[in-house]
């Protein structure tokens, strides 16, 4: 690399004097050619100073070569002025572009030198103005003249592409000399100077599958019939060299990645030449019986292949489809197969491209065959009815026992097991019928009436003997024949009404007649009167012959205070075998009309409303009562009920009911304020908590001096020997309602708030005040407030 840098430096200053003395030469023509402008400062042979005749700048564009490392600042060129006459009162300033900081000029002799680096790619040339004053008075001797300085290109820069990586793509096959892609790289020296920037294309990897056009850059193809089944991918390197690919140039190279696209250049090929398959008889159509592929190395349309039988025993029960996802041709059953009539097929498969391309069909077909044998493969089959369902016909009222039909099935297999048959109650709820098991004829159990059901719709199973899981299921339809054995009725309640202004023949009432059975044992029908009364003095009926029949008045004069109802039976008969018939009953009433016929009142009591009170008024008269019930009713629940006393003042035993408030609760009244059984006793501290919702096991002996007060003894006495007790036996249950309330502790400074004294202390209080509390201490204040008074007395 020194070698290279120092060879590279010699070749730079030859450049570099060969560049001067050429501007030296240029000069000097110029000079001679302008008498007005000098070069730089000359003299002749024989020394002497030669002037011209016009003073004047020494113009001129100067070069200076980029790049330049060398110690010294890099002379560019002098100025010098005709009235320059070398005694230094002259002073030369430099100004523009890069002036004092680039350029520099010795304001004695006028030399400019470039005191930097230059870089040609960065900036080309600069505009400088040049001026020569007078020394002492700065005054300008000449006019300020501007002047160029160039800066020479030098081969610096090697080329560049405009991306490190390029990515094509070229279909496979192609002919020699497709293009592929075209790379361009870029050089930053001056094209117009010498050979920096002339860049030439070259192929570094890639041969010898690919070329490059040395002036374009254009890859192309260089080699026929590539096959991208067999290579798929390309790395190709391109180099790009300046000074127009002479040694010495500089160069940059890039990386072409090419890949070869897919054609339709390849037929599918079965892997081999026949498919062996098997399918059990019990398959249902529509499901699969295996799968074929033929191999297509082409990739995406170019490799999509289509499936279809084209020949073979099979065509008929098989079908094929093509899985365009993993490119099978997928074999399904088309019918249903039978194990013993034919026990294999053939079938001849073709697979062929689906999209196939017009240069390359001289490849030859794209399309493969193969043949597909299919084995039918034996299933243990349920049994199999002769008939898909039966119809079968009953009389109704048929006698228990009588033959419907008979369904007959049989097993499809080889073995032809016996067969046993039955009915599906859940279609048979009443159970009408039965049915054989081994012959398969059915049977009524019952009689049978088509006006309740005239179907019966059953199904039937047939199992095998010996495989009970194998059955088959048959729908039976059982209808039951009508027989004429419903006499006809009345359509409707017919209840009739006849006005008493009636005329003789009058018709008043219209009837028709209904039939349970079937249209064959009913209509016609045929209405008559029984012949005991065919003669009524009162009535006549006429058969309209179309299934009704009218009824007429025969007389006139009908009165309601007479008879308002009458009862007229008429025989109703049908035209079955044999016919069958009934007697009805029409009653008839008799109603009072206006002079048009319209009815008016049917009711009898209507003729004797004016000797007695009318309905509205005897309506009335039992709401009245009724009210006046109600009321007594009320009064006397009011009277009832009376106001229960807040206070009940009754004689009790005080002695039941004293109560010992040990806290500050709710007074002497609040008895219920707290939950007895949370709070503490204070016997419990010693770990012995007695049970008080229990009787004691045993009782403690009543202490010596200590017994039970007679009736006649003080209460204060008595009260304080059951304190005693009770402090001195803590099993002892509340039979006198002494309660604890709130424990807390012992030694309280608090004291008592009690009006009663403990077994432990002595005090002598005064209860007189008991008197003036009310009635509701009354019972205190005569225990209390008059023992003085008891004393004396005792």
């Amino acid at each position: 690399p020194k070698m290279k840098e120092d060879n590279c430096l010699h070749a730079a200053l030859i450049c570099l004097g060969m560049l001067y003395y050429s501007h030296a030469i240029t000069t000097d023509k110029l000079n001679h050619a302008r008498p007005s402008l000098h070069g730089h400062h000359e003299k002749g042979k024989e020394g002497q100073v030669l002037h011209r005749s016009k003073r004047g700048w020494v113009w001129n564009q100067f070069f200076v070569i980029e790049e330049y490392t060398g110690p010294d600042p890099v002379l560019v060129g002098r100025l010098h002025s005709d009235i320059d006459s070398g005694d230094g009162n002259i002073k030369y300033i430099l100004s523009g572009e890069g002036a004092g900081i680039i350029f520099v000029i010795d304001d004695k002799s006028g030399n400019i030198h470039a005191t930097k680096t230059l870089d040609r790619e960065e900036r080309a040339q600069y505009t400088l103005t040049a001026q020569a004053v007078d020394r002492n008075t700065n005054r300008p001797l000449e006019p300020p003249s501007e002047f160029i300085v160039k800066v020479q290109d030098i081969n610096d820069n090697p080329p560049e592409f405009l991306h490190e990586n390029y990515h094509a793509n070229v279909p496979e096959r192609s002919n020699v000399g497709t293009s592929v892609i075209q790379v361009t790289a870029s050089d930053a020296d001056d094209p117009t100077y010498g050979n920096s920037a002339k860049l030439v294309y070259s192929i570094l990897e890639g041969q010898p599958y690919f070329s490059v056009e040395a002036q374009t850059g254009i890859i192309r193809t260089a080699l026929p019939n590539m096959d991208r089944e067999a290579k798929e991918e390309y790395h190709v390197v391109i180099q790009a060299k300046d000074m127009g690919g002479h040694m010495g140039g500089l160069s940059g190279t890039t990386k072409v990645t090419i890949t070869l696209t897919d054609v339709n250049d390849n037929p599918p090929k079965f892997p081999q030449s026949v498919y062996q398959m098997s399918v059990s008889e019990a398959a249902v159509p529509g499901e699969e019986v295996g799968r074929v592929k033929a191999k297509d190395p082409d990739i995406g349309e170019n490799g999509l292949v289509a499936y279809s039988i084209i020949d073979g025993d099979g065509m008929d029960m098989f079908e094929i489809t093509t899985d365009y996802e993993t490119q099978e041709g997928v074999v399904k059953l088309k019918k249903l197969l039978d194990f013993e009539t034919k026990k294999s097929y053939s079938l001849k498969v073709e697979a062929a491209n689906v999209h196939i391309d017009p240069k390359f069909i001289s490849n030859g077909p794209f399309k493969d065959t193969v043949t597909v044998k299919i084995s039918v493969e034996d299933a243990d089959e349920p049994p199999v009815f002769l008939k898909p369902s039966y119809i079968f016909e009953v009389q109704e009222n048929a006698a228990s026992g009588t033959v419907v039909g008979k369904v007959h099935a049989k097993d499809p297999d080889a073995a032809n097991s016996a067969i046993r048959y039955s009915i599906d109650r859940h279609t048979d709820l009443e159970r009408y019928f039965t049915i054989n098991a081994e012959d398969g004829n059915i049977k009524t159990i019952k009689a049978l009436d088509r006006e309740e059901i005239a179907w019966h719709n059953i199904s039937v199973f047939a199992v095998e003997v010996h495989k009970q899981h194998q059955e088959a299921k048959v729908p039976v339809a059982i209808k039951v024949v009508d027989v004429n054995d419903n006499a006809p009725k009345f359509a409707a309640a017919y209840e009739a009404f006849v006005c008493e202004n009636a005329r003789s023949n009058q018709k008043f009432i219209t009837i028709s007649a209904d039939d349970r059975d079937d249209s064959a044992n009913g209509p016609r029908f045929i209405f008559s009167l029984p012949p005991e009364i065919i003669h009524n003095p009162n009535f006549t009926l006429r058969d309209n012959r179309d299934n009704t029949a009218s009824v007429l008045v025969r007389r006139e004069g009908f009165s309601r205070q007479k008879q308002d109802l009458y009862l007229l039976p008429i025989v109703i008969s049908d035209g079955g075998l044999p016919p069958m018939s009934s007697t009805n009953t029409l009653t008839i009433r008799v109603c009072g009309c206006d002079s048009n016929g319209s009815m008016v009142s049917c009711n009898a009591e209507a003729y004797m409303l004016n000797a007695g009170l009318s309905t509205g008024a005897l309506v009335a008269i039992l709401a009245c009562i009724v009210i006046l019930l109600v009321i007594v009713v009320l009064f006397v629940t009011l009277k009832r009920q009376k106001k229960e006393p807040l206070i009940v003042f009754e004689e009790e035993d005080v002695r039941e009911n004293i109560i010992t408030y040990d806290d500050e609760g709710g007074g002497e009244e609040d008895t219920e304020a707290f939950d007895i059984a949370t709070l503490q006793n204070p016997d419990g501290i010693n770990g012995f908590i007695p049970r008080k919702d229990i009787k004691p096991e045993y009782q403690y002996m009543p202490r010596p001096g200590l017994r039970p007060a007679p009736n006649s003894v003080d209460v204060d006495d008595f009260i304080n020997t059951r304190i005693q007790e009770a402090d001195n036996d803590p099993t002892a249950p509340p039979y006198d309602s002494i309660q604890i309330y709130g424990y807390e502790g012992r030694g309280s400074v608090a004291g008592s708030l009690s009006s009663l004294e403990s077994a432990t202390t002595d005090s002598d209080l005064d209860y007189d005040y008991l008197q003036n509390w009310g009635p509701r201490f009354k019972k205190l204040a005569d225990l209390y407030g008059s023992k003085d008074t008891f004393d004396d007395d005792s």
